[in-house]
């Protein structure tokens, strides 16, 4: 059974970017352009990992990420923020959040799928 990933992003380039990537590689994927959207997806899919952008409009990752944390059903599945956020202190207060890990943007295509496939060797924040 193929693993499925959420993918919250509201930026249609990094979107297709990180699709094509995941998909190519055998990957189930949905997405959702912002915060509300993708905490309803999250609920109806049971997602095997949730990519999660930390700027989105109308509601940000950090509380995204929070509001997952909160579902049980949730609580055990990895979240890792994609995000071009580099200053000092946001990796942290990203984990203390809820995600699970941080990759940079912009993606390196190359890696980028090495670095999926170790999140999903985790679970939980």
């Amino acid at each position: 059974m193929r693993k499925k990933i959420l993918l919250i992003e509201d930026n249609p380039q990094n979107r297709y970017l990180e699709t094509f990537i995941l998909k190519k590689n055998g990957f189930e994927i949905y997405a959702a352009e912002d915060g509300e959207s993708g905490i309803h997806l999250a609920g109806s899919i049971q997602p095997d990992l949730i990519l999660l952008d930390i700027q989105l409009p109308k509601m940000d990752g950090f509380t995204v990420a929070r509001i997952l944390r909160k579902n049980p059903k949730l609580n055990a599945v990895p979240i890792v923020a994609v995000t071009s956020l580099a200053m000092v202190g946001d990796k942290e207060r990203i984990l203390s959040a809820g995600c699970s890990g941080y990759i940079d943007k912009p993606i390196d295509p190359d890696t980028f799928i090495d670095q999926i496939f170790i999140a999903l060797s985790k679970s939980g924040p």
